[in-house]
């Protein structure tokens, strides 16, 4: 038995412990994220207030055209149950499974892919705690339309993902600001210029995806991708300043 864990262990880049704690980590973060649900469930009615700017601010400029975008979706079976997985897996499985894959195969790469996704993410927390805002599929009035709870047997009120889930986190989206970092990541680490092509067309495809289910504004998605490109200048910037003083 001890032969079976020792080979294991040398398996592993760093051992178990630091494996674990990797785990503890993201653990942290999903205490910080259910924190910040907390404080955005007392602001509902400025959730409200907030969705409803940002409609207006589309509208104005005559770029509202997410309801669009969902009755293309809405007329393709395949595009709905395909938007659907999308959206339920990007975010935690896809970026899940890409954090392990660099974690064991380009472990010098790890702590940057890593610490560039918690801090965007708790920007974006930070974000949801100070303006709510409710997502597109809460305005029907609008043209808006539940996709998910339509198409898909799992939704937002379904058993843990409605205690789990921020109903009021529309801006930013982390969704596509995770899928931008992970694509930028995944492109610089594989080989296969398809592959890689496949990388860079993600973020877009995740875009589509939280746009057509009716969960996010386009200004949701361009503010995740800002996020994205912003908190991976600042670190790149500390990491240099890091080097030099070395």
């Amino acid at each position: 038995m001890s032969t079976t864990v020792a080979e294991n262990s040398r398996r592993l880049p760093r051992g178990w412990a630091h494996l674990a704690f990797q785990f503890v980590i993201w653990i942290g973060f999903y205490v910080a994220y259910q924190i910040a649900r907390g404080a955005a469930d007392r602001s509902v009615a400025n959730a409200f207030v907030n969705g409803q700017w940002v409609l207006r601010k589309e509208d104005a400029v005559g770029a509202l055209f997410e309801p669009a975008v969902q009755r293309v979706v809405d007329a393709s079976s395949i595009l709905a149950l395909a938007t659907s997985y999308t959206y339920w897996l990007s975010q935690f499985a896809v970026v899940g499974l890409t954090l392990l894959w660099v974690y064991f195969r380009h472990q010098e790469r790890f702590a940057w892919f890593r610490n560039w996704l918690i801090v965007a993410n708790l920007v974006g927390l930070v974000g949801y705690v100070l303006v709510p805002t409710a997502p597109p599929r809460m305005f029907p009035e609008w043209g808006f339309a539940d996709t998910l709870a339509q198409y898909s047997s799992i939704n937002h009120d379904s058993g843990l993902i409605s205690l789990a889930a921020n109903p009021y986190a529309a801006m930013p989206s982390l969704h596509s600001m995770d899928a931008l970092i992970v694509g930028i990541v995944m492109f610089g680490l594989v080989r296969s210029r398809f592959v890689k092509a496949l990388w860079l067309a993600w973020p877009l495809w995740v875009a589509f995806t939280v746009i057509s289910t009716g969960n996010h504004y386009w200004l949701d998605v361009v503010a995740g991708f800002a996020l994205a490109l912003a908190t991976g200048l600042v670190l790149r910037q500390v990491r240099q300043l890091r080097l030099r003083r070395a």
